[in-house]
């Protein structure tokens, strides 16, 4: 068993041990042996980033023995410089959620912790797996824990919501399994997804291929107009649930982009990529203003991710290295900003129970080394020099400006946009005299809170101000995903 298998299996045991055995009166064990489920699982991510090579494009980690013969189905694993990365940052926070989540969950602990462990074992496997059924066997099994954390765990509205994610997913999901089979006749019966990558393709079948990949990809990140799924799913679900929700699930369609539908269908890439930008600057600019207007702090942070994950998509279509590395850039840090935000939303609801902007005001008199964590993570969600949010999205502006003025122009006021409901919502929120008498009560953070809302600050700030080891292991795969598109647009 390789690295790869020990990160996605490693937490997918735990979890199950955890369902079998735990109960809730051993809750204080249950809640030790998910977290150390957790641990092992970041553990065996650092062999991964200590190893990899980032001078070669080609996939490395490799495993693969046979799955289902009869189908030539193979469990077949690996990692390049395009995916890399999200194996330990979905570790990672899956260790964050634990520990976030060690006093606000007091019912069915066992089942709660179970389902995030089983869900981080099965986002590790989207981001690892090289064979195209493996791939949608994992893509579609990371509903299941999601849509019971939802439903279980979540608001007064959690059935709605829970369904309203299932549904949407599901049936974009269901196109992309016609796309599978399809290449899978056109490849000789083989689902390696490699092979798939040099079928010569017909316009036609491109486009049809583009879109119906578009139907799953375009929902899971999602895309204006297919966003709107989001902000009702963040509301409902617990603030685990929001975390890994922004912080990894969210990145599992802009990374389907990037290996199956610009490599399987770069004609039809190229032919449709005004329609990408034309959607990616909607969500940035339209998106962004909507967030304005939220009263709900979830709802802002929620649209706020559309708008940030509009940066993913913009950067992806126009074609360049810097583009999409920015991208790529921007997929990271908003999983470390965004699944901050969601948190320190989760500390103010813990202690007053309501998510309105309106039921606070002063936060900064009674919390102040909590206001201090959250005023950093508000800068990075704006954009700010220094933190994580900055990098991604300046590279994808300086690409877009490149690319067409215009398209550079539109991008850039999304920072503008940004910092106006962040800023503004933290002003409201933590700024100015007490406003009542639950925000008078409220206590500073514990030294839980300050240790998972410290390890985000690092991250934060040590993407922002060192981004180098992110960027540099993307350059390669990158170069040689963007030299395979280019060749198949001048073929």
């Amino acid at each position: 068993m390789g690295l790869l298998s020990l990160a996605i299996w490693t937490p997918i045991v735990f979890g199950v041990l955890l369902l079998a055995f735990g109960s809730d009166r051993h809750a204080q064990a249950v809640r030790w042996l998910a977290l150390i489920g957790s641990l092992l699982g970041l553990a065996v991510t650092i062999p991964l980033i200590a190893g990899f090579d980032a001078g070669t494009a080609a996939m490395q980690f490799v495993e693969k023995a046979p799955w289902v013969a009869r189908f030539n189905m193979h469990y077949h694993l690996g990692v390049d410089g395009i995916s890399m990365w999200f194996v330990p940052l979905t570790a990672f926070i899956t260790v964050i959620v634990i520990i976030a989540s060690w006093e606000s969950i007091t019912e069915r602990v066992y089942q709660y912790m179970a389902a995030f462990l089983i869900l981080s074992g099965l986002m590790v496997g989207v981001f690892s797996a090289l064979d195209g059924m493996l791939f949608y066997v994992f893509f579609e099994a990371t509903l299941i824990p999601m849509y019971l954390i939802i439903g279980m765990w979540g608001g007064p509205n959690k059935i709605y919501a829970a369904f309203k994610f299932f549904l949407y997913t599901l049936l974009g999901s269901l196109l992309t399994l016609i796309a599978f089979i399809y290449l899978y006749n056109q490849a000789g019966g083989s689902f390696d997804i490699a092979t798939w990558h040099r079928l010569p393709l017909g316009a036609t079948a491109q486009t049809l291929l583009f879109f119906a990949l578009f139907a799953a990809f375009a929902v899971k990140v999602p895309m204006w107009p297919v966003h709107t799924w989001l902000p009702d799913v963040h509301v409902e679900a617990p603030t685990g649930g929001s975390v890994v929700l922004a912080a990894i699930m969210l990145k599992l369609g802009a990374y389907g982009f990037l290996r199956f539908s610009l490599p399987i269908a770069p004609d039809a890439a190229h032919e449709w990529a005004w329609l990408m930008i034309t959607f990616s600057l909607i969500a940035v600019i339209y998106v962004g203003l909507v967030a304005i207007v939220q009263k709900d702090m979830k709802k802002l942070v929620a649209y706020s991710s559309v708008a940030h994950m509009g940066f993913v998509t913009l950067g992806f279509f126009i074609f360049n290295d810097l583009g999409l590395s920015g991208g790529l850039a921007q997929m990271i840090a908003h999983g470390f900003v965004s699944g901050a935000m969601f948190l320190c939303i989760g500390v103010l609801y813990d202690r007053v129970h309501s998510r309105q902007i309106a039921d606070y005001g002063g936060v900064v008199n009674t919390m102040p080394k909590f206001a201090a964590f959250a005023l950093l993570f508000f800068m990075a969600n704006c954009g700010l020099p220094a933190t994580a949010g900055f990098i991604g999205e300046w590279m994808v502006i300086i690409a877009s400006v490149r690319f067409n003025f215009w398209t550079g122009l539109g991008a850039a006021i999304a920072l503008i946009l940004g910092a106006s409901y962040s800023l503004w919502m933290y002003k409201r929120v933590y700024l100015g005299p007490v406003n009542n008498d639950n925000v008078g009560a409220m206590k500073d953070i514990n030294a839980r809170e300050f240790l998972v809302l410290g390890a985000l600050a690092i991250a934060v700030l040590y993407m922002g101000i060192y981004p180098k080891p992110f960027t540099d292991v993307m350059d390669a795969s990158v170069a040689e995903l963007l030299r395979h598109v280019a060749q198949s647009k001048l073929n």
